[in-house]
This record gives structure tokens, C-alpha cells and sequence, in this order.
């Protein structure tokens, strides 16, 4: 029944227009800090709006029945990682300051969603090993932009849990990357043997 759903072109259409304008509305949500980000690190400051540009030019082939692997690969990675992470900021924000904007909540059900998508799909990538160890260069390549040279997304009350945020995250990248594996490569090799 949920195969149905998620292969259904007027779903797959509304995920695309979504997605789509949802990582719009990312990287406008950015503006203020990419504004005074150097411009060698411009493409690893906005986490959340490039992981759903992955899964947006994922559905975009995909509808046409195409796939692009290592787009699925960095898709299904930055799409858990940073979903996960946003949920999770933003409930630690809620407990350090004992208050959460309205649009802290409206970020976590926008991330868990994206969190989700990204893994109910998973079935339907074409990932193999290589693509895994390309995204997961990526992600933990921006793991290093963001902690080490602190291009990180600012989240005013945490700045001073950056390193623990920083050491959290890099655990996170680990358990995202692992999950793609078993939900893709693994599996894969599963229903084969």
C-alpha cells in the first residue's frame, strides 16, 4: 500500500513542488549569515536547504523513472543527519532558554518530515558502495567546515555547546551514514542473496 503511495506521480509531483520550495525558503532563511560567509565555504553553510535540494533532484529524475545515485546517496544521508539535527537543536534550544519561538516548531515537523521522506524512499534508490563513500566524504567534510572553522548554522542560546554540538554532529553524520548503508547497500545485497 505505501509503495503505491510513495510511486504515485501526483505524490511524487506535490514532494517535488514542496521540496522544491522549501529549499527556496532554506536558503532565503540563510541570507543573513551566507551574507557574511566567505566565499569558499558558501556551498557548506546551508545544511538543511542543500540536503532537501539533493532529495528535490532526486524526484525530479526519478519522476521521469531515472535515477541519479550519488544524488540519492547524498540525499538520503544530509537528509536524516540534518533533519535530525534540526529537531534536536531546537528542542535543546526550547530546554536552555524555556521558550520556542513559534517557527522552532514549525522548523522541527518540516525537518522530522524531511528526516522521514528521505528514508521511506529508500527502497528506490540505485545506491551502491561508491555513492555511500562520496556522500559520506561530503558530509563529514562539512562536519570539518562546520566545527572546525566555525561555519557552522548559528543558533544564538548553544553558542556556547558548539563543541559538544560540534562532537553530537559528528556522531550523528556516523549514524546517518551507517543508516544509508543498511537501508540501500545492504539491503540490496539482501534481497539478492
Amino acid at each position: 500500500m505505501i509503495k503505491y503511495i510513495l510511486l504515485d506521480k501526483k505524490i511524487l509531483i506535490a514532494l517535488f513542488l514542496i521540496n522544491l520550495f522549501g529549499t527556496i525558503y532554506g536558503y532565503i532563511w540563510y541570507e543573513s549569515q551566507l551574507s557574511v560567509t566567505p566565499d569558499i565555504f558558501l556551498i557548506f553553510v546551508p545544511d538543511s536547504p542543500t540536503a532537501s535540494l539533493f532529495f528535490t533532484i532526486f524526484l525530479l529524475f526519478f519522476i521521469f523513472k531515472k535515477n541519479v545515485p550519488y544524488i540519492e546517496a547524498l540525499a538520503i544521508i544530509t537528509l536524516f543527519k540534518y533533519g535530525i539535527w534540526a529537531v534536536i537543536m531546537n528542542l535543546l534550544t526550547l530546554i536552555v532558554d524555556g521558550y520556542l519561538h513559534w517557527t522552532g516548531y514549525m522548523l522541527m515537523a518540516s525537518h522530522l518530515g524531511m528526516a522521514i521522506q528521505g528514508l521511506l524512499y529508500s527502497p528506490f534508490y540505485k545506491i551502491k558502495l561508491r555513492h555511500i563513500v562520496v556522500a559520506s566524504v561530503w558530509t563529514l567534510h562539512n562536519d570539518v567546515i562546520d566545527y572546525v572553522f566555525e561555519m557552522m548554522p548559528t543558533y544564538g542560546s548553544l553558542s556556547r555547546y558548539m563543541n559538544e554540538i560540534g562532537y553530537f554532529t559528528f556522531w550523528l553524520s556516523i549514524l546517518s551514514i551507517f543508516i544509508a548503508y543498511i537501508l540501500t547497500v545492504k539491503n540490496q545485497s539482501n534481497l539478492k542473496g
